[in-house]
């Protein structure tokens, strides 16, 4: 039954995939996407006028329009959803860590928009379409080089995973049973267990995630910063940009949860301890060599 579900999820995915760079669907889907946003926008310089007017709820309608702007910006063909969702599929990592790790990638958003609208304006006198340039024609680039380079350590690191398992296999054809922990009954472990495969995680994993989403700041939270700090409300533009990676966050959130129900079904399809680590290492492997394809042909 397991096996079943686990094949008719990545079959899928694999539609999924196809749909959306093999027949137009990305396409289609950020064209909904940015006409939302566009219609965000609108709303978003309208009830900024009301707010410095001191109209009564502005405050509070621009904070649910700014959460309704990051949910379109996510919901689009974003690299978000696609670090986020790849590592979870190539690494074993609890549903809450990896929706924590999602969360402050968008906020990480956020803070990189305030870091260059304020940086821009105070130390080089950049004006809001030289900010947009540099976000759009610098830094997303950068953020899909960076996420290449992410999905190319991960599929590195499921290869070496591969022919570190077949090294041992190799080494291991004497009789005797092998054991859920990793040992074979001969007194040493030829590999780590499945449960020891899934704790070992790092700081430097999550920074490697965070740092390639936040590199490039929302745009919308460009425009906001900068109307903001033009009609003195820099506060409330900053406010905005956070709630804005909030609303990011809540499309990037179920893509981690997915991505996780996803790797354990695959995971709980297969009791035995050496086929667990080869289905790790392999999804490692095609996971990463999927970011980074996806990434290369973003740039």
């Amino acid at each position: 039954m397991r096996i079943g579900l686990l094949i008719f999820a990545l079959a899928a995915v694999m539609a999924l995939v196809v749909w959306l760079w093999g027949m137009g669907g990305a396409a289609d889907l950020s064209a909904w996407a940015s006409e939302g946003q566009r219609k965000v926008q609108n709303a978003m310089a309208g009830l900024l006028r009301a707010l410095k007017g001191g109209e009564p709820g502005a405050f509070w309608g621009l904070m649910g329009l700014c959460f309704a702007y990051g949910f379109f910006h996510a919901a689009g063909p974003g690299h978000g959803k696609l670090i986020i969702g790849g590592y979870g599929a190539a690494r074993r990592v609890p549903v809450l860590r990896l929706s924590a790790l999602a969360v402050l990638s968008s906020l990480g958003q956020a803070a990189a928009a305030v870091l260059l609208v304020y940086a821009g304006v105070f130390a080089f006198g950049l004006t809001r379409q030289a900010m947009t340039g540099l976000a759009e024609d610098w830094l997303a680039p950068a953020s899909y080089i960076a996420i290449a380079l992410v999905g190319a350590w991960l599929a590195l690191r499921g290869a070496r995973k591969l022919y570190s398992i077949w090294k041992h296999r190799g080494h291991a054809h004497h009789d005797h049973d092998h054991h859920t922990d990793g040992s074979c009954g001969c007194g040493h472990k030829h590999g780590p267990s499945a449960d020891e495969a899934a704790h070992v995680h790092s700081l430097r994993d999550a920074l490697l995630v965070i740092g390639s989403v936040a590199i490039r700041p929302c745009t919308g939270a460009l425009f906001l910063l900068i109307l903001t700090w033009r009609l003195e409300i820099d506060l409330v533009g900053i406010a905005g940009a956070f709630v804005m990676g909030f609303g990011t966050a809540s499309v990037t959130v179920i893509v981690a949860v997915l991505s996780v129900l996803m790797r354990e079904s695959a995971f709980g399809a297969v009791a035995e301890s050496g086929t667990a680590l080869r289905l790790s290492a392999l999804l490692e492997l095609g996971a990463g060599a999927l970011i980074a394809v996806v990434a290369l042909s973003l740039v």
